[in-house]
């Protein structure tokens, strides 16, 4: 990236808005360093065509934890897609009940992948744990030395011992509005050091007034954020593309 961004969406799905190409213009117009997650293997060239010689969106090689049981046969092409992107998501575990007969082939997955992006180095995890904080934590631990390379943890619901571990670990957090709809999200959030925070939307899945949120549109996120942290938005904003330069900073120009 050239100019600096003015915001953040560290995790959107660009590909599933019904028109991927007006998703990314949006990013780019409005100046929003955008990841674009993919949730299969087979969905990355697309995007990264769509996004070629763009300022603001990256795209991300993944498989989604939700897909993993019917589509981990792409694992092959993940590992051969994997030399074309610094990053890599959406990965991860989900726990769930409608997910949870699938953790043992989601876990060899989400292995693997750790592995694999340790021993490429310089990549940038948007990980996914739901219902298995302890569980992503004890992988990445384990298999994810980071080097050069980043873990954010998205959307995280973990608890506060496992966030201050996560912290420990080296780990960053993107946050979207929905985790400020509760007390617990809040004080999660509260809890994190202001120098590990992103943005996200994970649109189109985050709503707001009953309509999916809008690709990169993280403003008010921010101004949530301002407000638990008690510091003007202006700050907010300006600390979280910090943040993001901090987390990409070995990126190639």
């Amino acid at each position: 990236m050239v100019s600096a961004p003015r915001y953040v969406d560290f995790h959107c799905h660009l590909d599933l808005y019904p028109d991927l190409e007006n998703a990314i213009s949006r990013c780019e117009m409005s100046r929003t360093a955008t990841l674009a997650v993919t949730t299969t293997p087979k969905a990355f060239r697309r995007n990264m065509q769509l996004a070629k010689g763009k300022e603001f969106v990256r795209v991300a090689l993944g498989l989604h934890p939700h897909l993993v049981e019917d589509r981990w046969n792409e694992m092959p092409l993940f590992d051969a897609l994997l030399n074309e992107t610094r990053y890599v998501g959406e990965i991860g575990l989900d726990a769930g009940p409608q997910f949870y007969k699938s953790l043992d082939k989601q876990t060899e997955v989400f292995t693997h992948i750790l592995k694999l992006s340790n021993d490429h180095g310089n990549k940038i995890l948007s990980i996914h744990s739901v219902r298995t904080a302890s569980k992503v934590l004890d992988l990445l631990e384990r298999h994810f030395s980071g080097g050069s390379g980043r873990a954010v943890l998205h959307w995280f619901g973990g608890t506060l011992p496992e966030a201050e571990r996560a912290v420990e670990l080296g780990c960053y957090f993107s946050v979207n509005r929905a985790m400020f709809r509760n007390e617990r999200g809040r004080k999660l959030i509260r809890s994190l050091p202001m120098d590990r925070i992103l943005t996200e939307t994970d649109g189109p899945f985050v709503e707001d007034q009953n309509k999916p949120v809008l690709a990169g549109d993280v403003a008010y996120t921010v101004s949530l954020l301002s407000e638990l942290f008690a510091t003007e938005i202006s700050n907010m904003q300006s600390k979280i593309t910090r943040n993001f330069a901090s987390v990409v900073s070995h990126e190639a120009s």
